[in-house]
Parts: structure tokens; sequence; C-alpha cells
């Protein structure tokens, strides 16, 4: 925090970014407007000049989304100088995905990314950037020999992207050795923060260049909201090649949206405690039940890369994926679930269980799918925060336990 010693996570989810305005409010208002007045054209200006920061047109700024953007940007440890556009927020998480993407590769510049990808992150980087003169190749958990053989071998490689823990798989990336492999290339790295939030998980302190973000997530945590946000360090970046997407490709959240997103942002260091609590109960619960062939968590001891996961991350969230075996078992499954909800998405206040292969990721072809470890039997769980013996109740009874 500039000015000051840098408060802890939980203080600046509450505090960071809020505004108070002479109205004596003590919960900022929502400025829902699409336009802002100016009193004459020595303000006009003044903006046009640099020397004023006043809003003009909700599509470029608003308060409640400059506010929201702050609060992210200080818990993701950013470090700019207050004013600075350290974040961004935008109308979706794809919205946001694109434009780091956009913002740090050109036609004719390359993208190498892991194997297992979000599904629609997948499809914008396999089929629709290559229309755009992008092009990709695809690295099972970006090994760190294969990677440093690629960019040996694509020297037009402008981005590693990632994330990790990956979706659906719970696989992971070693966020630091990753960017140092990439930097000594003169690459950078955008990391997908999604599953981790900053609570867990601070990408930018490892050496990420930028930090993407579904804030529909745990980050709103109530499922009210659709939300992406890009977070950087690199201010010539952010104000150059991705903020500016937003004002160009228009993918704008409202001021509700936002205000509702940084009121349920004041809570998710509270929250994402009770995640990993309610989760590692699950997770061991599924690892012992004999119905459930294999399961993935890295807070289990039997997770490959549990080691990495105590290393990187400050606690092991709430997404676990399980396997089933086949089809219909798991459909028999997920049609005997009551408590938990059978749906897409994830980081809600109530747990929400989904089949990747043909949820969230039916857009990847089969082939891929296969290839990325996604199954027909895998089952993905975000658990909530209700009494976890309750959840695993409903898990044992749906389990045919």
């Amino acid at each position: 925090m500039v000015g000051g010693p840098r408060r802890r996570l939980s203080t600046e989810a509450v505090h960071a970014g809020e505004i108070h305005d002479a109205s004596g409010a003590h919960i900022a208002p929502i400025f829902q407007t699409s336009t802002f007045t100016f009193d004459d054209m020595a303000a006009v200006e003044a903006r046009a000049a640099g020397e004023s920061d006043a809003h003009m047109y909700s599509r470029g700024g608003n308060p409640s989304r400059a506010a929201l953007a702050q609060k992210l940007a200080a818990l993701e440890g950013c470090g700019l100088a207050e004013g600075e556009a350290g974040a961004e927020i935008f109308a979706s998480g794809m919205a946001a995905i694109t434009a780091a993407l956009m913002g740090t590769a050109r036609a004719g510049d390359h993208i190498v990314t892991q194997q297992v990808l979000y599904g629609s992150a997948d499809h914008l980087i396999a089929d629709v950037l290559t229309g755009f003169g992008v092009t990709n190749t695809r690295l099972p958990g970006l090994a760190p020999d294969d990677l440093e053989a690629e960019l040996a071998r694509r020297p037009e490689s402008a981005v590693v992207y990632l994330e990790t823990p990956a979706n659906p798989t719970m696989g992971l990336i070693d966020i630091a050795e990753t960017c140092g492999i990439a930097h000594a290339f003169g690459v950078r790295v955008v990391v997908d923060n999604t599953f981790a939030t900053p609570v867990l998980q601070r990408p930018l302190e490892l050496g990420a260049d930028v930090v993407v973000h579904s804030t529909t997530k745990f980050i709103n945590g109530f499922g009210t909201v659709i939300g992406g946000a890009v977070v950087s360090a690199d201010a010539e970046l952010m104000a150059g090649e991705i903020a500016s997407l937003i004002r160009f490709t228009g993918g704008v959240p409202s001021p509700f949206d936002c205000w509702l997103t940084n009121l349920g942002l004041k809570t998710l260091p509270l929250r994402m405690e009770r995640h990993c609590n309610n989760a590692m109960v699950v997770a061991e619960f599924l690892e012992s039940h004999p119905a459930v062939d294999s399961t993935a968590y890295p807070g289990l001891g039997s997770h490959p890369q549990h080691d990495l996961a105590q290393r990187q991350m400050d606690g092991f969230g709430a997404l676990i994926a399980f396997d089933l075996g086949d089809y219909g078992t798991a459909t028999r499954f997920l049609d005997r679930i009551e408590l938990c909800a059978l749906a897409v998405s994830l980081g809600n206040v109530d747990t929400l269980v989904e089949h990747p292969a043909s949820m969230t990721h039916a857009v990847v072809p089969a082939e891929a799918r296969a290839a990325s470890g996604i199954t027909d039997g895998l089952i993905r769980i975000s658990v909530g925060l209700e009494d976890v013996d309750d959840i695993v109740a409903d898990l044992d009874r749906a389990l045919g336990g």
C-alpha cells in the first residue's frame, strides 16, 4: 500500500478502493449513470490534458468500477501507485481473458499454453485467435523442459498462458518456474487465478506479468453477477494495451454489477477459509469411497503436486475433481444429488456439481478432452459453505452409500 505499511489481505478486502464522499454514506453509492457532466470547457480541457481524472462516459470509466479495480489490485499485491491502472474490470471472465491475450499478442505472435484449459478459453485460443493470426502450442502441464524447448523453437512467442489449478482436472503449474523460463526468452506470462483467488495465490508476487479472474466466481461469491478482471503491475501494458480494450471493444460491466461484486469481495478471505476447510473433508471422503475411481484435490497427499501446492498456495481451494469411471455412473450420481446443485460455474456459497465433458467443456472436441484427461466419468465439485456433514451425506447417498 503506497504511503504507509501494507495492510493485511483481510483488511484490504474490506477497505481498499472504498468511496467515502461528501454525502457521508458508509457504503459507496452505485454510480448508475452512462455519462458525466462537466462544469465548463476548462474542465474538459484539463481531462484531455491528463490534468484531471474526471470520468466522462461509463464505457471508459466509472467510480463503481474503479473502486472494485482498486480493491482487486490491492489484494493481488499489484504495487502500483494510487491512480495508476493496476486493474480493469470487464463484463465477464472471458472478456478479461480476451483482453489480456489481445493486449499481449498480435497477428504473427505465438501463445504457449497448457493442454487442460477452461472450455471457453480453450476455444478462444484454439479457434478464435487463430483466425486473427495468433498461433498456439499446447504443452501438457507446461513441463519446464518442454516449455524451454518450445520457446527456443518459436521465437515469435509472446505469451505463456496458464491456469493453476487447472479447470477441471486440478493439475498445478509452478508459476515461479514458468515465469523464470518465459522471461529468459522475453515472453510475458498471463495467469488465470480464478480457482485460487488472491487469498490463496498471488501470481504477480511469483513473477507473473498479468493475472485474470472470472469475478463471477469466488470474488462475487453469491452467483448474482457475471464479471471479469485483469490485474498487472505493468502500468504501461495496462494503460496502453489492456485497459484500452474495454473502451474500444466495449466489454463493460454495469455499475450495479461492480457494486455487487465489491460487496462480495469484502467477505472473500472469510469465505475462502470455510471453502478450504469443507473441501478438505469432502476430498478425503471421496478418496476413501469405494465408488470413486480417483480423486484430485491439491490438499490430498495423494495429489502428484501436493508439495507444489504447499509451496505456492496459502490454501487448497474449493474445487475437487473425481472420476466415477463412465458416463452412465456419472449420470446416475448427478441425477441423485439433492442438496448439491447440478450447475456450471463455481465459487458460490452453495455447493455446485457439474459434468465437464457435457457442460463446461462440451465445446472442446472429444479427442482434445481425452488428451486433457477430461473423461466421461469425471465430475467437478465446487464445495460450498453449508455444514460439511450435510454435503458429505448428500454425496454419500448419491454415490449409493
